[in-house]
């Protein structure tokens, strides 16, 4: 008897975890799935109330036509939103992996000054420092361009990559680096060949960061773009949501939600593994 009533509690603590997991999904999932099929809703039917989410009167790309037709097009936010994007993640990256390995690695003079100095800059809020970012960028004939909102996104984005590449270099044993000391490695091959293999994860976990934080970025490309043509995403759905004559157009609005949201969600399934691996990696130092 109390063999089988144990079995009947774990079989209860298994089915309310599962239960409970299924929900939380659901919960989750919803609002996506809700967009992903409103936005394949005719412009007329997109304007109705939202009940049922998916198109009762047939598949419709009208939204997405909408969309392309406001402003420069769609294809000319996107590729600004790639540009930025990509270019964010490749320079934090670059500088992020050299910085993590000199700080773990090299002894050099207030090594540790100028790292919580790097750090202490997260705790600045980025609204407080936009004015002297525009300033600067408009001495600098930067203001205006796609170039100067990358240098702006990979100076926020470097202070927590910095330190989880630290972390991640402080992770790998030292008896891996000796060994390949002995073995004629110098600094260039010990990072390319040896070190950065090993904390690979680390380094898709920045560039996972780094992407979805231009990709989403909002406030910065408002202040620093003035030019319709190199908006981004971002800003071109916040334009699209003020709406012609103050009429919004909630089908649009809900194709431009679902292309915004579909790079995130495959860059995310394809490299979670790393992603998770990588976090716990800088989070245990």
């Amino acid at each position: 008897m109390a063999q089988a009533a144990s079995r009947n509690r774990r079989l209860a603590a298994r089915i309310a975890e599962h239960s409970t997991g299924i929900i939380a999904s659901v919960l989750f999932a919803a609002p996506i799935v809700w967009a992903v099929l409103s936005a394949f809703k005719p412009a007329q039917e997109a304007r109705l109330p939202p009940l049922p989410p998916w198109p009762t009167t047939g598949i419709s790309l009208e939204n997405y036509a909408t969309l392309d037709s406001f402003g420069d097009g769609l294809w000319v936010s996107a590729q600004n939103s790639i540009y930025v994007s990509v270019m964010t993640v490749v320079l934090s990256v670059a500088v992020s992996v050299l910085a993590g390995y000199g700080f773990s690695r090299f002894r050099f003079p207030f090594k540790d000054l100028f790292f919580i100095l790097i750090l202490s800059t997260i705790m600045i809020p980025f609204q407080s420092i936009l004015t002297p970012i525009f300033l600067v960028l408009t001495r600098l004939g930067l203001h205006n361009t796609l170039t100067g909102l990358v240098g702006v996104y990979v100076t926020l984005q470097l202070p927590f990559s910095i330190f989880m590449m630290r972390n991640a270099f402080d992770a790998v044993p030292r008896e891996i680096e000796e060994a390949a000391r002995m073995d004629g490695a110098g600094n260039a091959t010990m990072l390319l060949k040896v070190m950065l293999p090993l904390v690979w994860p680390g380094v898709v976990t920045i560039a996972l960061f780094a992407f979805l934080g231009a990709w989403n970025e909002f406030l910065a490309a408002l202040v620093l773009m003035t030019d319709q043509s190199k908006f981004t995403l971002p800003v071109m759905m916040t334009a699209l949501q003020s709406g012609r004559f103050g009429a919004i157009d909630w089908g649009a609005v809900q194709a431009g939600v679902t292309v915004m949201m579909v790079p995130c969600l495959i860059l995310f399934l394809v490299l979670q593994r790393f992603y998770i691996r990588g976090l716990m990696a800088g989070a245990v130092k």
